[in-house]
């Protein structure tokens, strides 16, 4: 039975022509549908033009608005593929993965470092992957890259140039082609654990702050002032942050004594937070802190972001921090 297959196209590098501006989003889905076919295979492919946005301007909004299509059309396809603009790719392949929840479809996001314009883009291997990943009959929010699948939840773009852009953070890849065709991991994508239900709802309240030697703790009575629910925190290392001379751990105590969600993980692309190992870190759970362990900055944003357009109840947001929605995270034991 031949696959049908959905293409959203929302903008991005792939689709980029140039302009006296520079380069930016211009050609839609009747302008790459020929060469798109050259590479599905036995696939059936449908268009669809969604934005045509460069993804430094895509925004909240425009994930829940992603969502509901994707929602609305799922039960006519197979799969679906979104084209995306590398830059935000992870951000709204994370939030896809917390808002269709127990998707019954394969959606891949995919894009290129490269305009399928120019002759040597990674643009066509970048959109062969994604529909053949569509089409392969696994569930769930994928992103696909050089070669390369990995859930949507734990991607990260990790270089500017090299097509080689994105990795896998704290997870293996679901899938790699090779010489030997495409060959998935089947047992590392996440089963489904109940029915599909869209939950497109998100807070904007919610700021992302790294740390550095010399941050003052005044920035963060800046951030209640206007008004932000949620803070997601870069720390050091495994999770430090200063005490002594300025105590920024004391003041995010504060913070959540007023009713701020604050959410702390690590700088650091791989291996993830451990707050319960040094005093600093021991301090801040003390405080009332949550933890994001190995999540990616891009998944712990979005989740942060997510949980808090569903409720304001402090005990249910812990509890959505204690478990792993769509292997997002490894929680020790």
């Amino acid at each position: 039975m031949t696959k049908k297959i959905l293409i959203i196209n929302t903008g991005g590098t792939l689709s980029s022509v140039m302009e006296d501006s520079g380069l930016c989003p211009g050609l839609k889905t009747e302008d790459i549908a020929k060469e798109l076919r050259m590479v599905s295979g036995d696939t059936d492919l449908e268009m669809m033009d969604l934005f045509s946005l460069d993804s430094a301007n895509i925004f909240p909004e425009d994930w829940a608005k992603i969502a509901a299509t994707i929602a609305n059309v799922r039960d006519d396809y197979s799969g679906i593929v979104l084209i995306h603009g590398t830059d935000t790719m992870a951000y709204t392949a994370s939030m896809l993965s917390f808002m269709l929840p127990n998707i019954n479809i394969p959606v891949v996001l995919t894009g290129s470092q490269l305009s399928m314009a120019n002759p040597v883009a990674d643009a066509m291997e970048n959109c062969r992957c994604a529909i053949h990943m569509a089409s392969a009959g696994y569930p769930g929010i994928f992103l696909a890259f050089n070669r390369k699948v990995m859930l949507g939840c734990r991607a990260s773009k990790t270089r500017s140039l090299s097509f080689d852009a994105f990795d896998s953070i704290n997870y293996p890849y679901v899938a790699r082609i090779s010489s030997l065709g495409m060959k998935v991991q089947k047992d590392l994508i996440p089963g489904r654990r109940g029915t599909f239900h869209l939950c497109n709802q998100y807070s904007d309240k919610v700021f992302m702050l790294k740390m550095f030697p010399g941050i003052h703790r005044s920035v963060l009575k800046s951030l209640q002032e206007m008004g932000y629910k949620g803070l997601y925190i870069e720390a050091y290392g495994m999770g430090g942050m200063p005490f002594l001379k300025h105590d920024f751990i004391a003041e995010l105590g504060k913070l959540i004594e007023g009713g701020m969600t604050v959410l702390v993980g690590t700088q650091c692309k791989y291996d993830g937070s451990s707050l319960r190992i040094y005093e600093t870190g021991r301090r801040a759970l003390a405080s009332g802190v949550l933890e994001a362990y190995d999540m990616t900055s891009e998944a712990a944003l979005t989740k942060l972001m997510w949980v808090l357009g569903r409720t304001s109840d402090q005990r249910e947001i812990r509890d959505y921090f204690s478990v792993s929605l769509c292997n997002e995270v490894s929680i020790p034991e």
